[in-house]
């Protein structure tokens, strides 16, 4: 996941309903806030909605079934696909073999961040506020979440089961390093710990390439075979997919066509996440093509849009 991106339809939806009267003190103005207005509607989904509850449930299960899967099988000789820095085109495979000749053990690879942990309490403050996405406000909610951020749905058992299998659990996330311990402390909190800084823990900040994650995953695929991934967005996948994130046409085409379009639930699994991400680009025009664009017929039309 990418915090770094602005919530623009948290931020559309919830524009002005924030009223800032005098302050009290010039640091810490008062908001006036209203909890009964209605949350944006992808807030309302991700986290209210069972519909989500049982998509996640889902995509958990198959995670699950296919790395034990892959794990009863008496070798694995190489690495699903995953962004490197090296690969030609952003994509490649490790070998499952380690120098001395034995096997690398087996991991998945997850993201955190609405992948293994939902963000209720930061996304509170976000649907209450009407506030932007800050940085600063993030490292705080990162910092003093633990105990709020619940588990993604079937994120416990998903994992007992894989950790039950032998199969190591890594997770890969944009949190700055800083907060390690006490992102340490919130996955620990919500039952899907437990994670040791740059063993079973790799965050923004521990190589150089700021939020890219290709180095990362270099870096894990030394010690271990990774056999799935998992994610809430392209980017927790391989970095070439977020290298132009306004070309939406071109983004949608790479991962729904050829050899990536058949890792989609075969070593690749993506959770739904409609709140912010990279995915939050395009126009109206850009979103949808000529070819697939519908209007009445003039006249049942309103006025605005006859003749266009």
């Amino acid at each position: 996941m990418n915090r770094f991106v602005l919530l623009a339809a948290s931020t559309v939806a919830l524009g002005g309903c924030a009223s800032v009267q005098t302050p009290t003190r010039a640091s810490a103005p008062v908001v006036t806030m209203d909890e009964h207005r209605p949350a944006p509607d992808t807030m309302r989904w991700l986290y209210g909605s069972g519909e989500a509850a049982g998509a996640s449930i889902q995509t958990w299960r198959q995670i699950a079934d296919y790395s034990i899967t892959i794990a009863q099988q008496s070798s694995v000789a190489q690495s699903v696909p995953l962004g490197l820095p090296d690969a030609e085109g952003g994509i490649g495979t490790r070998s499952c073999t380690a120098r001395d000749g034995t096997g690398k053990p087996l991991a998945v690879v997850f993201d955190v961040d609405e992948t293994v942990l939902l963000n209720t309490g930061y996304e509170y403050w976000q649907a209450l506020s009407g506030r932007p996405f800050d940085p600063a406000e993030w490292d705080q909610w990162a910092d003093n979440g633990a105990g709020i951020a619940r588990p993604v749905p079937g994120a416990v058992t998903g994992l007992k089961r894989l950790r039950e299998a032998g199969i190591t659990v890594i997770f890969n996330t944009n949190r700055n390093s800083e907060t390690a311990a006490a992102t340490i402390a919130a996955l620990e909190a919500a039952g899907v710990g437990p994670a040791a800084h740059l063993e079973t823990l790799f965050l923004r900040g521990d190589d150089d390439m700021g939020g890219r994650k290709d180095g990362r995953r270099a870096r894990i695929a030394e010690s271990y075979c990774i056999i799935a991934m998992a994610g809430d967005n392209l980017g927790d996948f391989a970095d070439v997919f977020n290298a132009d994130e306004g070309d939406i046409a071109a983004r949608r085409a790479m991962v729904a066509r050829g050899q990536y379009a058949q890792l989609w639930g075969n070593g690749w699994f993506l959770m739904p996440n409609p709140v912010y991400g990279a995915w939050q680009e395009g126009s109206i025009g850009e979103v949808f093509p000529p070819d697939v664009r519908w209007k009445p017929e003039p006249g049942d039309a309103p006025a605005i849009m006859d003749g266009q």
